[in-house]
């Protein structure tokens, strides 16, 4: 067979081409990680045996997961909604609306805090607008400072992080398939669910696994919002690394546990939305 118009890049010219991408590799992924593990175990292990002892690590750890858990759930529920809104706009609209959607994901955690604190904090617009009709504005503005005011404000930028996710999936979902099941008796409700959500059940997990590592290694709203106040794992490591922490080992193990966590939640990611694979046998008579 002719190869005429195909270019064939040299192995050398490729190995070019990918050389920025290994050093930054190496240099911003590779190694940090492995000085962390390196100082994890620098004391023959005992940092995990000092880690797990304490206390406050297991209130820290059951914080972390009741925060990585609910803050998502809401999140994925309230962007499957906006996406399923969003799916049936023109192209134009829609674009414009996702612009939109994904400015949060631009902002920092501090400045996602400090929009908050100046909305709905002790002194925010919609605390005083709420004590003009009454409500008491400390515990309005209490709220917010609050584990139940932090997911409120993790869902903000975890929100269009399930928008981008699911989206695609009900854009190409052939909405005839809805007509027919309706057009066989069934209710709304029931040809959504037997119907739509079997088939953006796996962009679904996708984004409530993205969006709880998300939740759970998330450091710097939680920081600006409650400090300490709230015990998750992110500050426990802060306060570890901080000016006031001297345990760095102990610190590094912390890291490992993290990372562990987020890695497990993006593995069952990957393992719940592999779809099956169809073998295809032909036969036929010799």
């Amino acid at each position: 067979m002719s190869n005429e118009g195909t270019t064939l890049t040299p192995p050398g010219l490729r190995l070019v081409f990918a050389l920025p991408g290994i050093v930054v590799l190496l240099l911003f992924f590779t190694l940090p990680l492995s000085v962390i593990f390196i100082e994890a175990v620098s004391q023959g292990g005992s940092a995990f045996g000092r880690l797990f002892e304490d206390p406050v690590f297991w209130r820290g750890l059951r914080g972390t997961l009741v925060l990585g858990t609910v803050a998502p759930v809401v999140s994925v529920a309230v962007g499957t909604v906006v996406a399923m809104h969003l799916s049936r706009l023109n192209q134009v609209t829609r674009t414009g609306l996702l612009f939109v959607i994904s400015l949060p994901l631009t902002f920092s955690g501090l400045i996602v805090a400090y929009g908050f604190i100046l909305v709905f904090g002790r002194a925010g617009f919609v605390t005083l607008l709420l004590a003009e009709l009454g409500a008491d504005p400390a515990f309005v503005g209490g709220l917010l400072y609050s584990p139940a005011g932090l997911g409120i404000a993790y869902t903000y930028y975890l929100i269009p992080r399930v928008v981008l996710v699911v989206l695609p999936a009900l854009i190409n979902f052939d909405k005839a398939q809805i007509a027919a099941a309706r057009s066989l008796g069934a209710s709304a409700l029931r040809a959504y669910f037997d119907v739509l959500l079997p088939q953006i059940l796996p962009s679904l997990i996708a984004a409530f696994c993205l969006t709880a590592a998300v939740a759970i290694g998330a450091y710097g709203t939680a920081l600006a919002l409650v400090g300490t106040q709230v015990n998750i794992l992110p500050l426990m490591l802060y306060s570890k690394i901080s000016e006031t922490g001297s345990d760095f080992p102990a610190a590094a193990a912390l890291s490992v546990v993290l990372m562990g966590i987020c890695c497990a939640v993006i593995s069952l990611a990957e393992i719940a939305t592999q779809r099956p694979r169809t073998t295809t046998t032909v036969t036929g008579s010799e």
